[in-house]
């Protein structure tokens, strides 16, 4: 009988720690989005990536396009000339977490540890950092808490293309892209990380994608633009 009590007990302890606080991300992200314009927000995680994000920016470049780079830590450590390239033609960057680990099984000392480190990196990179997205979306209560204490904007996403997947081919991605996006869309993508040289499925697809979208009349903006201009799309601690 305790024992059951210990299991009931600690199962109630990981819901409300960080089962929860995700599903009451998720479900704010749907209920609060931008409503007008003619408008998508791409943005990348993972990154940077030496030999990735290089062909992903001069890809935007081409088309003049503005994205938003939530870059982990670590790797923004190891490739500080991408994020001054980032910076300087343009994109917005925020922070990703400093070693991209799943919040749910991580401890507060944890938490607090990897958004100090990141903090710090950024920092030092001269970047002002505002916005926060969670490795997989998945945030916790002590999430919450350095939120408030750094003062970010936590931004998930509406369009996923499930393109970090071993077996996703570049034209698997685009069909979802295309499928997938409407007006005024979030949309996340990745340029690091991923299985079988996934960024590079990422990068190919948006070859094709991307200037079938300019066709369509679509203009691509940071995701500051979003949250100035409706403040209830993004949770802000």
């Amino acid at each position: 009988m305790l024992r059951k009590k210990v299991i009931w007990i600690g199962l109630l302890g990981i819901l409300g720690y960080g089962v929860i606080p995700s599903i009451w991300v998720r479900m704010k992200r749907l209920i609060f989005k931008k409503t007008n314009g003619h408008t998508l927000y791409l943005t990348f995680d993972d990154g940077p990536d030496h030999f990735y994000t290089p062909q992903l920016l001069d890809l935007l470049k081409k088309y003049q396009v503005k994205a938003t780079f939530l870059v982990v830590g670590r790797f923004a450590l190891e490739n500080h000339d991408l994020i001054k390239r980032i910076q300087q033609e343009g994109h917005l960057i925020g922070f990703h977490s400093y070693e991209h680990k799943n919040a749910l099984w991580k401890t507060p000392s944890y938490m607090k540890k990897d958004f100090d480190k990141g903090i710090e990196v950024m920092k030092d990179l001269g970047i002002n950092v505002r916005y926060y997205r969670p490795p997989w979306g998945l945030i916790n209560w002590m999430t919450l808490v350095q939120l408030h204490r750094y003062r970010l904007r936590l931004i998930i996403w509406h369009v996923m293309a499930e393109d970090w997947r071993k077996k996703n081919t570049s034209q698997m991605i685009k069909v979802k892209l295309i499928e997938r996006t409407r007006a005024n869309d979030i949309i996340c993508l990745h340029d690091g990380r991923g299985k079988n040289r996934a960024p590079i499925h990422t990068i190919e697809a948006l070859k094709d994608v991307i200037p079938l979208w300019i066709s369509k009349g679509y203009k691509f903006e940071t995701i500051d633009r979003y949250t100035s201009s409706n403040k209830s799309s993004s949770l802000r601690i």
